[in-house]
């Protein structure tokens, strides 16, 4: 019983309210309750902080879904193993990932994986903002930029360029930049990743990198859709090459400021803390690993 109800606690943790991982779990909300409330009395602590609008966890709740997801994920290892064999993985597991990246590198790996292992489950949630690892319950995130939570583990799975790019259409309206200062004059596409605005575009790199803060008429918290309007003509876009490769070499953007290239911004891929991931983690993040080595800059 011990065991299903840190599952259950994994699920409010993942779902966000006791109602939903109810929902989820096929349970009512009463029994639900009641089941945490048993977790939180085994171990003698508070596990959650409850209001009328919101679930959030402590400090010991915390602790506890970084060491569940642990014991849970070694508990289904060996399960897999006595009852499928050696050699097959199974049980679920959770991803998160930019849009743009979600929609085609993410995607593409993931069918081909789960062609594989048929037995495993994934659920991908798409968000270019900042996301709670362990508080929403993933099991591994792609995401770009530094990491500024020391908690987590990392792996780098490369270096990719950003690039300025405009379609055809918007350059032969308004004429193309020739430095970054002339940037102010044009309108840029904006992304939002979650509460910070990404307006303040930097060039070069060693000793004279430029920054230039840019303006537009459109912001937006959706790679995939700045992307759009990049091709539909209204503007400039700074993004990554892993996002808009096929559209430079097909002519639909125009690659911008080539001898300004902003320096390159690295992939992570990121893990909850712990010891060690289940075997069916581990085997994702290689097929994510091997499908971005296999990818060639512009």
């Amino acid at each position: 019983m011990l065991i299903d109800n840190i599952r259950l606690f994994l699920t409010i943790t993942e779902k966000g309210s006791l109602v939903a991982a109810g929902r989820e779990a096929g349970l009512s909300a009463t029994t639900v309750s009641e089941r945490l409330a048993a977790l939180e009395t085994h171990y003698g602590v508070v596990l959650f902080n409850r209001t009328t609008r919101s679930l959030s966890l402590t400090d010991e709740g915390r602790t506890l879904l970084a060491g569940a997801k642990v014991v849970l994920g070694e508990i289904e290892d060996l399960e897999s193993r006595i009852r499928h064999g050696a050699d097959t993985l199974s049980g679920p597991i959770r991803v998160s990932a930019p849009i743009d990246i979600g929609r085609s590198i993410v995607s593409d790996v993931i069918s081909t994986f789960t062609a594989d292992h048929p037995a495993i489950s994934i659920e991908l949630l798409l968000s270019d903002g900042y996301v709670d690892i362990v508080g929403q319950g993933f099991d591994l995130a792609l995401r770009f930029g530094a990491v500024t939570d020391s908690t987590l583990r990392t792996r780098n799975l490369g270096q990719f360029r950003r690039i300025v790019c405009a379609a055809p259409s918007y350059i032969a309206q308004h004429g193309a930049p020739q430095t970054p200062a002339d940037l102010a004059h044009h309108n840029c596409l904006i992304m939002r990743f979650g509460t910070t605005l990404d307006n303040v575009w930097c060039f070069g790199s060693g000793k004279k990198p430029q920054t230039v803060t840019v303006r537009g008429n459109k912001t937006v918290n959706d790679g995939s859709l700045v992307r759009k309007w990049a091709l539909d003509g209204h503007g400039i876009i700074l993004k990554s090459e892993l996002d808009v490769i096929g559209d430079v070499e097909a002519g639909k953007l125009i690659a911008l400021l080539e001898d300004f290239a902003p320096p390159p911004n690295p992939l992570q891929m990121m893990f909850p803390p712990g010891r060690a991931q289940p075997r069916r983690v581990r085997a994702l993040a290689d097929a994510f690993s091997q499908a971005l080595a296999a990818r060639k800059p512009i």
